[in-house]
Formats: structure tokens, sequence, C-alpha cells
């Protein structure tokens, strides 16, 4: 595989606002996306005073092969950890929060009364707070869906992350189609659905093209594009670096399908700028 191009290319820059950040994380003992996913973003996140929470622990119970948060028997959950995190976003006065958890398919619940438990106490610390949650797909299962449905987090996201053929080898358990049924669910129960995709695993244009439009007809509102990059040795090689004004042709396609946001580029996550991706949205200006 051809070396990382230009457009790759992070320079790091660790402000004070960076270690005050890192400070809130690690004194309250806290996991996020940014450091177990390796995020190549985190610098200029943490920078900024914004940081993706990770709850449930950081060991998950599937191993697909594009991840890089470790696989495993996680612990029981931390009951502290709701309270730790309304507490810590407070502090960092974020006026858009994200968060995120591991799969958890060794609880009854797939851990979903701790998620509930977390948006609560996220809304009562911050009563002001747009909360934005990337959930695990519970199976699912629409009565362990609708805890967090009524805790009424503001944005409720599940990432497709790839095109569908390609779903069978990039993620361990999870389904396109159910996946499909998980976002068209909330979307349904008048929350706002978003999710995200991962180009350079093999897939062509037009099967990109066919994930959006599954997705405008599961009721997604917001979509995020961005480039895989392989983690370590052990996960999927990177198959082909899209170069950025591919990544426009989409965003410009995604737009003509009704999309209110699409948020699309190489360094793009699910939840890179997301208070930027919802402010500059049509659901804002409405």
């Amino acid at each position: 595989m051809e070396r990382k191009p230009q457009w790759l290319k992070i320079k790091l820059a660790h402000t004070p606002q960076y270690s005050i950040t890192r400070d809130i994380v690690e004194k309250r003992q806290l996991h996020t996306i940014c450091s177990s996913g390796k995020c190549p973003n985190i610098s200029q996140c943490w920078s900024m005073g914004t940081a993706t929470f990770m709850i449930l622990g950081d060991i998950c119970t599937r191993s697909c092969k594009f991840c890089a948060t470790a696989t495993g028997k996680p612990l029981s959950p931390d009951p502290a950890e709701p309270s730790k995190i309304a507490e810590s976003i407070r502090l960092m006065q974020l006026k858009h929060s994200v968060i995120t958890s591991v799969d958890r398919d060794d609880l009854t619940d797939k851990g979903a009364n701790h998620w509930a438990e977390t948006i609560r106490a996220v809304r009562t610390a911050n009563p002001n707070i747009i909360i934005e949650v990337l959930i695990p797909d519970f199976d699912s299962r629409t009565e362990l869906l609708d805890l967090v449905v009524i805790a009424q987090p503001t944005i409720i996201g599940h990432n497709l992350e790839t095109v569908e053929r390609l779903t069978p080898h990039v993620r361990s358990r999870a389904k396109y189609q159910l996946s499909l049924e998980v976002l068209k669910y909330v979307s349904g129960k008048n929350r706002i659905a978003k999710t995200g995709i991962m180009l350079g695993l093999g897939e062509t244009p037009d099967e990109v093209m066919q994930t959006m439009q599954d997705a405008r007809n599961a009721g997604v509102r917001l979509f995020t594009i961005g480039q895989y990059l392989q983690p370590t040795a052990q996960h999927l090689p990177v198959q082909e670096y899209v170069h950025p004004t591919q990544f426009e042709i989409y965003k410009n396609e995604g737009e003509k399908l009704g999309f209110d946001h699409i948020e699309s580029g190489p360094l793009v996550r699910s939840s890179y700028m997301a208070e930027k991706t919802f402010l500059s949205s049509k659901i804002n200006k409405a």
C-alpha cells in the first residue's frame, strides 16, 4: 500500500487547553474514544476543550477488524460513571457533548440502563446542553432502544461503518440491515438520527451512494464520511487513500439526497466537530 498522502499528515499542537482536557479525563478515570480509538484528531479536539466520552468501560465484547478498542471480558459497569461524566462536561463548559460506548453483549440489557442513567445525569448537571450519543445496535431490541430514546438525547447516532457488501468482513457481529433498523427506529421516535461510514476499505463509489440512500430512507438526517486509517498491523489494511476531491463529490451528492448536514473529508470521524456539524445543519437553522 502507498504511503500516507500529504492531506492526511497532522500537525500536533498541544495547547494549555489540551492539558486541561487531559487532566479532567485522567483525574476522573474516564475513558474516551479519542484515546481508545487512536483518533487522529485527538490533539485538535482536546486543544479545543472537547472530547468524546466512552462509557461502560474500555473493553468491547466485539472484535471489529477496523477498531482499535480492546476486545475481551469487560469489568462491571461503574455506577459512579454517569455522575463523573456529567461533572466533567460541566467543568469543560461544553455546549455540545458527545458520548459513545463499547458493545456490552455480556450484559442482559446490553448496557442500555447505564446509557439512560448517563444521559439523565448529564442533562441534570448541564440543563441547556446538546447531548449527542453514538450507541451500539443493542441487537435492535426496541425495548432497549426505548430506554435511550426516553432519556431524550438530542441526537442519536449509530454508525453503519461501511457499505453492505463489506460489512461481514469489517464488523464482527453487527449486520448492515440491522443497523438500518436501529436508525429507522430512532428517527421514527422523533430523535435526530446520525450515522457515518469509513472509506478506503475496498468500497466502490456506487456502493457509497447506495449507503447514503439507504441511510436517508431510514430517516437519517446527519451523515459523516471519513478515511479509514489502519490503527495497528493486526487490523484491516487500507485499500485506498481517497482523494479530498472525491470526499467533496460525496458531500455534494449527499446534499442532493436531502441530508440536513453531511460532513465529508479524510480526517472526518463520527464525532469530529460534532458541535459545528449540528450548528451548521438545517436542523439548527430551522
